[in-house]
């Protein structure tokens, strides 16, 4: 046995019908009297039903404001808690700062808008006939009476305090992606295509920040990887200035070349007693070129196989590598340390870099 469908509890109406009538269309057209009554059936309920819709869009402004306060305002890095406080635990209290303000201003913001449509706005089914475009002028007419009569309906015109506390539960949020942009830093400008290297700094040993002659690499075919001296707690300066130095027999290494104002130029003066340093990051994306063969004298980069000739300037013999690494001119400064003549010459790390 087949049941009826249940009717709607409030008004029917189908609209795109065409009225039984139709009048000339005159712009200064008498208002008709509304399909629906835009007031709420319990005026009281409908009173208290927007205070605390009110109270829910403050609450959820509140909440977004405190989002973004604790965005900026609790940090977690590194280098910017207090000296001797728990990186982990600093992170954890932002994770449940930004987390709990965020679900406040979500289920406040959504709890309102709930509450507004239903105990508000009237129960009333509305249909719509597709039909064929264009409308006709008495369509539109209808149109922008029924968009009025909605607009009354929806008490978007008629309660100015629930309108203006969802405008401004609105506007943390809205704010919420241009704080969050924080987090991309500044942009990099020229810092990409320089690092700290500069005439006479010091090349000291990764681990132990120990600098070096050139006779503590005395082996042909070693390889190690330095720093500059006095950068070993700047992560920012290691990202580029990562360096391996390896040593050649006599004969062995060829001239290597350099690209300086677009002219391929020789570099031989920039190696010491058979040792040649180039930049440890990969000008394919950015890995660590750390794999040296002795035998073929090839820098292997890991992530993708780019294969450089450490005797030949580094050049790319394999590979999705673009260029060459970049080599760092070395000296000998007065104490008899190996360091840097100057800053690398070519940007140093991913091609893109040098368009940035």
């Amino acid at each position: 046995m087949s049941e009826t469908p249940e009717e709607p509890a409030g008004p029917h109406r189908v609209i795109g019908t065409p009225f039984p009538a139709p009048k000339a269309v005159d712009v200064h057209v008498e208002p008709t009297e509304p399909a629906f009554s835009a007031e709420p059936p319990a005026p009281r309920h409908a009173d208290n039903a927007e205070r605390l819709v009110a109270a829910l869009f403050i609450l959820a402004f509140l909440a977004g404001v405190a989002f973004i306060w604790a965005f900026v305002a609790i940090e977690v890095g590194v280098s910017t808690i207090p000296k001797g406080a728990n990186p982990v635990v600093a992170a954890m209290r932002s994770n449940y700062a930004l987390g709990t303000t965020l679900s406040v201003a979500l289920l406040a913001l959504g709890a309102g808008s709930i509450i507004w449509v239903r105990h508000l706005t009237p129960n009333i089914e509305i249909e719509e006939e597709r039909h064929d475009l264009p409308s006709e002028p008495q369509d539109r007419q209808a149109f922008s009476r029924d968009f009025a009569e909605g607009a009354a309906i929806s008490q978007v015109t008629k309660r100015p305090l629930m309108r203006r506390t969802l405008l401004l539960a609105t506007a943390p949020l809205a704010l919420a992606p241009l704080v969050l942009l924080r987090d991309l830093g500044p942009l990099p400008q020229t810092d990409l295509r320089h690092t700290v290297w500069r005439k006479g700094l010091k090349a000291v040993t990764l681990g132990g920040l120990r600098p070096l002659r050139s006779a503590d690499l005395a082996t042909p075919g070693s390889m190690i990887t330095v720093i500059p001296e006095g950068y070993q707690d700047d992560a920012n300066a290691l990202a580029k200035a990562g360096v391996i130095l390896i040593k050649f027999a006599p004969g062995e290494l060829h001239i290597p070349t350099n690209y300086n104002g677009g002219t391929l130029v020789s570099t031989m003066n920039w190696t010491v007693d058979n040792i040649v340093a180039y930049s440890k990051i990969c000008t394919h994306v950015g890995c660590p070129v750390a794999l040296y063969e002795q035998t073929t004298h090839h820098i292997l980069c890991p992530c993708h196989q780019s294969t450089f000739d450490a005797a030949n300037g580094a050049n790319v013999i394999f590979g999705p590598a673009p260029r060459a690494l970049p080599q760092l001119p070395l000296m000998v400064d007065a104490d008899g340390y190996l360091a840097a003549a100057s800053d690398f010459t070519q940007p140093v790390g991913p091609s893109f870099w040098e368009r940035g």
